[in-house]
């Protein structure tokens, strides 16, 4: 959750939706106290939790059920099933034919997707306001009433299998991906692929989606998050109607091994003929906005947020400005922070040189701009203009109907409350300049760190006899 997440393209944040999480560009002030979203919320007798969005902009509503399970709370093996499971959602129920249900949407004029990350799986439709009733009906039908057997279950296999040999064997930056997240994570499921590895997919059985969907598809693992044209009367109507009477169940722990100490900068290097340019990767772990306020150390998500903006905010950031338009030694460079995962968050450098052959010299590049930043600090005034532009960034949020809705559901699965997310605005303005520096200092070190780079490869020429 955060109002300027900037996803880079090695690392989809999902699976299936082709998310990127929403850059919400907005356009006018927040106070420093302001309300984000006019959020009402309520909980089910049965543990559900239910966020209505209220934006009468035009007779439309966004839709988003989401179950606080993910790729890292699969058995040893089977990490990939989470995603499987997304995949069989849209098989048959006892009410439903296979596919009906986003046939009706489209009948209707409106859209469903679905998409997997490591924390929460996400169901979503946007469709007229009229037709509310019949996707909420939908979703809860297929919330318990799944149906399941090897006819549906084997060829859908082949499915995620194709999409993995598309997504990510065929493609170097997908292949990059995982072996920064392995790289990155020693210990932690984070590590293993959202999608699974081929050898393990290629075992799943339809006992391990039933197992699955079993153990974590409850009404009190779950979220709705309603957006657009309605009230929260009307939502709980509905809610109670289609939702209130299935029981809740017993939730497995989310036990999940932790990360030991840092000790080495790891590196890694890819090539391929696949390659057309160049680019270079500096990721390090750091915590993540749920842990950051368990654990109370001196890493602020807040403070990363905003270092973020200094550094890569488009053209105005520092990283940009000077690899590629002072230095002329870079086409495209910057940063992210993603504090959104549940345990862990993290901290990213890019860059692709201009030259191909300039690679080295883009390195060197953010070497200096690293130390640069640790010995020198940022400046009151890019401290001020960052908060500026995430603030206006935010304002506009709340115009906005699947965006603000995502954000919600995210945030809540990662374990953050909507108190977090009002106060977001509040949160930014009190970050100092010592903060940041104290942050930077934590994370942004040697032996935290993982280097990878994806460069051009000749192909093999036949040698004559």
């Amino acid at each position: 959750m955060r109002l300027h997440l900037r996803s880079f393209s090695l690392r989809p944040a999902a699976i299936c939706a082709g998310l990127s999480f929403w850059t919400l560009v907005l356009a006018a002030p927040l106070p420093a106290q302001a309300d984000l979203f006019d959020a009402e919320t309520f909980t089910l007798k049965n543990g559900m939790e239910v966020v209505v969005l209220p934006r009468h902009l035009a007779p439309v509503v966004f839709q988003v059920v989401v179950y606080k399970v993910g790729a890292a709370d699969g058995e040893p093996g089977k990490n990939g099933v989470a995603h499987f499971l997304e995949h069989l959602m849209f098989k048959a129920t006892k009410k439903l034919a296979a596919g009906q249900f986003s046939q009706d949407v489209d009948r209707l004029g409106g859209t469903d997707n679905a998409f997997t990350n490591q924390d929460m799986t996400a169901y979503h439709q946007e469709i007229a306001a009229a037709n509310l009733p019949m996707i909420m009906a939908a979703e809860a039908d297929r919330m318990v009433n799944l149906q399941l057997d090897d006819s549906v279950v084997l060829p859908e296999r082949d499915v995620i299998l194709n999409e993995r040999g598309q997504n990510v064997e065929s493609n170097p930056g997908g292949r990059l991906s995982e072996a920064m997240n392995a790289a990155i994570y020693q210990n932690h499921p984070y590590g293993l692929p959202i999608i699974g590895w081929r050898h393990e997919m290629e075992q799943y059985s339809t006992e391990d989606a039933l197992r699955f969907y079993r153990r974590w598809y409850a009404p009190n693992n779950a979220i709705l998050v309603v957006s657009g044209d309605v009230t929260a009367a009307e939502v709980k109507a509905l809610a109670e109607k289609n939702f209130g009477a299935l029981e809740a169940h017993k939730l497995p722990e989310r036990n999940r091994l932790q990360e030991p100490p840092a000790e080495a900068a790891r590196r890694l290097a890819l090539s391929s003929p696949e390659v057309e340019h160049p680019s270079i990767w500096r990721r390090y772990m750091t915590e993540s906005y749920r842990t950051a306020k368990v654990n109370q150390d001196a890493v602020s998500p807040y403070a990363l947020s905003l270092l973020s903006e200094i550094l890569g905010g488009g053209a105005v950031g520092r990283l940009y400005r000077k690899l590629v338009i002072e230095q002329g030694v870079a086409l495209s460079a910057g940063a992210s922070f993603n504090g959104d995962p549940r345990d862990y968050g993290s901290f990213t450098f890019y860059a692709s040189p201009r030259d191909p052959a300039d690679l080295p010299k883009a390195e060197a590049a953010i070497d200096a701009e690293i130390a640069a930043l640790l010995k020198d600090g940022v400046t009151e005034t890019e401290l001020s203009d960052a908060k500026n532009r995430l603030l206006l960034e935010a304002a506009k949020a709340r115009d906005s109907l699947n965006g603000p809705a995502l954000l919600v559901a995210e945030a809540l699965a990662g374990g953050e409350t909507m108190a977090d997310i009002q106060a977001w605005p509040e949160r930014i303005q009190a970050v100092t300049v010592d903060d940041i520096m104290k942050t930077a200092r934590k994370v942004l070190t040697t032996e935290n760190s993982v280097t990878a780079t994806l460069t051009p490869q000749e192909p093999a020429t036949a040698v004559a006899p």
